[in-house]
């Protein structure tokens, strides 16, 4: 069957707008999020029809108490989700935007399942597929407080590894390369901004923020100054930010409080002050690592270039990280734009010229460059080092 015919079959005939597929593992809680987006929307005086798939099959099934859906039977479970994209896709042709709330795979007694069924995302056709991820921490509070699910932080490592795999596949399946991203809830003023634009704007430059992280935690200006690069490409770029998901922090204090010889740490967590073993957290240090490595790849991948900030640390040393090294070297195997800022007095090494596309000496010279190649419209003139409180010399490596 093709796809207009199976579109014309459940009755969505395609208009203009887009149709945006959002998943995410259970506890990273997209319903309020994605309002939050769909009334930012609304303020820009786009409207945005959301769907809630997960709402519409309690509501189709009312005879099942809140919180126990997964426990019917697979064959009920499937007749409940069919029903629901049948009314879905009868409805969404009204609609010039419209986002699609479910998930693309779940884990529970019936083992691992998926979550959608192809034909009918296929008439959906949608055009962004997006799968929404959360810090480990966030989850397993979310979990506890709105769930009655046994699980572990690998079970949560593991739930959402599968999430994105699933909606990935799903994406390639039916729509093809190019429409699959992962975003982080992270600081939810940035990604909202970042899916708004996904969804509106798509023609926004895609930026992967990069920059070092846990060698510069114990330095409060070259923190100032990263912070002000991450701020000032939001501003203008949909960036996915890797450290919107920050899980090292994690490992960091389970390894202070060991030192101290305590066997727990306590961790503010979405408003509420939570307890974590550190015995468990050391269990799956090498799993956040591994997603770590793989995810950040994956984000610049669905970027168009990278950014990278580069600070100049006490003593003159250039804030070159391992991490920001790999990730610059792996942008320019994968022929994205390769952009530097290089803060350091000291000339930086062949390594970052010869496979940088350029390296400025600001984060303002590089807005001015791109703002120039018309990637970015309006462009504020402040240009003002965030350490100094005076203006930085200009031009030395562009």
């Amino acid at each position: 069957m093709t796809r207009s015919a199976a579109s014309t079959l459940f009755g969505s005939e395609r208009r203009p707008g887009r149709r945006v597929v959002v998943t995410g593992q259970v506890g990273v809680d997209k319903k309020p999020f994605l309002e939050k987006v769909a009334a930012l929307a609304q303020s820009r005086g786009q409207a945005v029809k959301l769907y809630h798939v997960g709402d519409r099959m309690y509501a189709e099934a009312p005879d099942v108490r809140p919180g126990r859906i997964l426990d019917l039977s697979l064959e009920r479970l499937n007749t409940l989700r069919r029903a629901v994209f049948k009314d879905i896709l009868a409805d969404i042709g009204q609609h010039e935007y419209a986002l699609v709330n479910t998930h693309a795979a779940f884990r529970w007694k019936h083992g691992l399942f998926p979550a959608f069924d192809h034909d009918q995302m296929t008439a959906l056709g949608a055009d962004l597929y997006v799968v929404l991820v959360d810090n480990v921490d966030a989850v397993h509070e979310r979990l506890t407080r709105d769930h009655d699910v046994d699980h572990t932080l690998k079970d949560i490592l593991v739930w959402r590894e599968e999430e994105i795999l699933a909606t990935e596949i799903l994406a390639s399946a039916t729509r093809g390369h190019g429409c699959f991203y992962i975003v982080a809830r992270g600081i939810e003023d940035n990604t909202l901004e970042a899916l708004y634009r996904l969804i509106f704007k798509p023609d926004t430059k895609r930026v992967y923020p990069s920059f070092p992280m846990t060698h510069v935690m114990d330095l409060p200006e070259t923190l100032a100054e990263i912070d002000a690069f991450r701020r000032q490409l939001t501003e203008h770029f949909i960036t996915f930010d890797p450290g919107d998901l920050d899980e090292k922090r994690l490992l960091f204090e389970a390894g202070a409080a060991t030192q101290r010889g305590e066997r727990a740490i306590e961790v503010q967590v979405n408003g509420r002050s939570l307890h974590f073993d550190v015995g468990e957290i050391a269990s799956v240090a090498k799993d956040i690592d591994a997603q770590i490595y793989a995810r950040d790849f994956k984000l610049i991948a669905q970027s168009d270039m990278i950014v990278s900030f580069i600070p100049e640390l006490p003593g003159g040393k250039p804030g070159l990280s391992s991490g920001v090294e790999r990730e610059l070297q792996h942008a320019y195997e994968t022929t994205r734009e390769v952009y530097v800022v290089w803060r350091p007095a000291a000339a930086p090494s062949p390594f970052i010229t010869e496979t940088a596309t350029r390296v400025f000496s600001s984060t303002q010279e590089a807005l001015e460059h791109f703002h120039a190649k018309g990637y970015i419209r309006e462009l504020q003139q402040s240009l003002f080092d965030p350490r100094a409180g005076k203006p930085r010399e200009r031009g030395r490596f562009g």
